[in-house]
């Protein structure tokens, strides 16, 4: 999301772009569709408009227009006031937004040649222009100058909190070093913002070159025949005809393993997905990440910090990386012996049908979907019938949100967007009036970058009286032409989780666009995500989407009473892999200046050995090459957000069992209290405030079936 401390341009830049324009002006240019808001509903984007080559000329001359900006609040010879200093910026680079938020949406869901060109031209200059801002010794002594008589300034609490938030921004930022310092620190925000740009546009190329090519048919035994004709279709799509493509999603296990019967098939995709980004090719992502950990070390250690954790942990709620890492230990230590359990029960089951080898990761589902299965009669193929796509979105997680919000919902055919796959669909609050926008983009293309994702075209802000256009992005297989588009209960998760970002974005309602909405913390922000997964099998939301696609039959009570009594199967596997992640993210990012440049995979070994947890049998859910939260998307350092915010999650959905479950009245509450405060209020005190106390890990080991007699 494009935040007030936008990136940005050199004037010259700008300049030398507008020359060229008035060189052509013989010819009558066609307007910039950035150049002003969108005249469509809720200022949407113009995306029958706009087209590729818009992006770079929107930059220079949106980055030149908020310098400007910029420049005049702080040259302003009036004595500083809020209005003429924080809310002025507030305002500012309303281009850059648009522009901002419209390509790199698009960039990470759709990209191209010419959107990775302009990315790559355009990432250190918008890191210049960031610090152009945020080291502007004028503007940052108005924000000291109002910071430092804030009590005296009568402002209102949600006013104290956006001060509070610029003035520790700009000191996080490095206003207060020398200037010999801050051009140390300039060049290395330049090459850093590069860098990220470069480990992105190499993870893409290498997850699709890493897509697993069969020639036998024969070898995709297990899958079924929907997705072995989307595996042709694949193949197809690349010009493969007669073969089968299996593509990468972003982690490290692949959702074929489940089903593949045949081992050495299974071991290959295994092996695709864990060495994508290591093949010493023009792909590999590691003397990249060598160079990114090392430069952000430096950086910490030139503001005043011993590390990159310690630095980006500031304005968490975990606040240190000490508070971050003890509590991933006490999830380590509850999760360990479960995982040592669940791999002998699978040896276990191996041994039985006497397929005379040992556990390996490829093998872990696949074995594991059998002792499911033998345990709780649980076969995931015979759920995914009843999970339609479409039917879980309208009938399941619109519904979910009526039940407890009052929302409602309309598809729109006359929004236009990026990509034909895509959806819009107009969003009604409780009293009938218009909340936003939703845009949902859920199927994989080669072009998109990996996982599921929420974030913003048009933020909600009073103060710029503009209100919330979202979108949900996904990698769902794509069914092929004429079949229905089945997913998995995992997707079915993400489908929900993802509305959750969703409805803290659409229930924004704060005057300033700082925080305003899912601008919070990463260890706040999933909290609101993870707990809308709880809906997706409550008795009353399942029953309403979870219908068989052939002949409407509701899914039978005996099915779903198995999903239950699974949910809490193979968590031994399911929480290590994310505990893995998250202690190889904050050992990266604990490194001091002084230790230099690391070789990744030693240090990666060595990170995954301390951490107690069976990293052998249950690999991390991403390994440092291929680690896109850490190294591009802003969550170096804060990848245990998820873990952190579990915590919350549950927490809270006890809160809600114990007051009754799924009502509107406790969705009014959440809305009222979660969901509609952005970041007004610091977060301990708005979850206390919520929950009547500070949160617990009690809920959450119990949902996971870590304490004694949860399973």
């Amino acid at each position: 999301m494009a935040s007030r401390f936008l990136r940005s341009a050199i004037l010259l830049v700008a300049s030398a772009s507008l020359g060229a324009q008035i060189a052509h002006a013989a010819t009558p240019a066609r307007a910039n569709p950035f150049a002003v808001p969108s005249t469509l509903p809720f200022q949407a984007p113009r995306f029958d408009l706009i087209k590729d080559g818009d992006y770079q000329p929107a930059f220079e001359t949106a980055m030149a227009q908020h310098l400007a900006e910029v420049q005049k609040i702080a040259n302003n010879p009036a004595a500083p006031t809020f209005d003429n200093t924080i809310a002025a910026l507030e305002k500012s680079g309303r281009m850059l937004d648009r522009v901002s938020l419209a390509f790199f949406g698009v960039v990470q869901a759709n990209t191209n040649d010419t959107l990775d060109k302009v990315q790559e031209a355009e990432a250190p200059k918008l890191s210049q222009h960031s610090d152009a801002i945020n080291l502007d010794p004028k503007l940052f002594a108005r924000v000291k100058t109002l910071w430092d008589k804030r009590a005296a300034l009568n402002l209102t609490p949600e006013q104290t909190q956006v001060l509070k938030i610029y003035y520790d921004g700009f000191v996080h930022a490095g206003a207060q070093l020398s200037a010999a310092d801050q051009t140390k620190l300039k060049a290395l925000n330049t090459q850093l913002a590069s860098l990220e740009t470069s480990f992105q546009q190499k993870l893409l190329a290498a997850a699709k070159a890493g897509a697993l090519v069969i020639d036998d048919k024969t070898k995709l035994a297990g899958l079924d025949d929907g997705k072995i004709a989307a595996a042709a279709q694949d193949a197809k799509g690349r010009g493969l005809d007669g073969k089968f493509v299996i593509p990468l999603q972003n982690t490290t296990q692949q959702p074929s393993l489940e089903d593949m019967t045949d081992r050495a098939t299974r071991e290959a995709l295994f092996q695709n997905s864990w060495t994508r980004a290591e093949k010493g090719d023009a792909n590999d992502t590691r003397p990249v990440i060598q160079q990114i950990a090392t430069l952000r070390a430096q950086k910490a250690q030139l503001l005043g910090y011993p590390n990159w954790a310690a630095y980006t942990l500031y304005d968490q709620m975990a606040k240190t990386p000490e508070a971050a890492e003890g509590f991933m230990r006490q999830l380590g230590t509850a999760t360990a012996p479960e995982q040592k359990r669940e791999a002998a029960e699978l040896q276990a089951q191996i041994d039985k049908d006497g397929d005379k080898i040992r556990l390996k990761p490829w093998d872990w589902d696949h074995y594991a979907a059998e002792v499911r299965k033998a345990k709780y009669d649980l076969d995931q193929n015979e759920v995914k019938p009843y999970f339609e796509l479409h039917t879980v979105l309208e009938d399941g997680v619109f519904y979910a949100a009526n039940q407890l919000y009052g929302l409602t919902f309309k598809k729109r055919t006359d929004i236009p967007v990026y990509q034909p796959d895509v959806m819009v669909y107009t969003v009604y609050d409780k009293d009938g009036s218009q909340l936003g926008l939703m845009y949902f983009d859920y199927y994989k293309r080669d072009n998109k970058s990996g996982g599921a994702w929420m974030s913003n075209w048009v933020g909600q802000s009073k103060l710029l009286g503009t209100r919330p256009v979202i979108y949900n992005v996904a990698n769902f297989q794509k069914p092929a032409a004429g079949q229905p588009a089945l997913i998995s209960s995992d997707d079915v998760t993400t489908m929900f989780h993802e509305f959750g970002h969703a409805l803290h974005g659409l229930f924004a309602n704060q005057v300033y666009p700082t925080v305003s909405g899912t601008n919070t913390a990463r260890d706040w922000v999933e909290f609101p995500s993870q707990f809308n997964e709880h809906w997706a099998l409550d008795p009353k939301v399942l029953a309403h989407y979870a219908k068989d696609y052939r002949t409407g039959a509701p899914i039978p009570q005996a099915l779903v009473d198995k999903i239950k009594k699974a949910a809490k199967f193979n968590q031994g596997y399911a929480l290590g892999e994310v505990i893995a992640a998250a202690m190889l993210d904050m050992d990266w990012h604990s490194l001091p200046a002084s230790a230099g440049k690391q070789d990744v995979d030693q240090f990666e070994a060595a990170a995954l050995a301390k951490t107690g947890l069976d990293t052998a049998d249950v690999p991390p859910r991403y390994r440092t090459s291929y680690f896109l939260h850490i190294w591009a998307n802003g969550y170096s350092a804060g990848y245990y957000a998820y873990l952190w915010t579990q915590m919350l999650e549950h927490d809270a959905y006890h809160w809600f069992v114990d007051h009754g479950g799924l009502t509107r009245e406790n969705g009014q509450r959440f809305r009222d209290m979660i969901l509609s405060k952005g970041h007004t209020e610091d977060y301990g005190p708005m979850f206390k405030a919520f929950y009547g106390k500070d949160p617990d890990v009690g809920p959450m080991l119990e949902e996971h079936g870590l304490t004694p007699n949860a399973q």
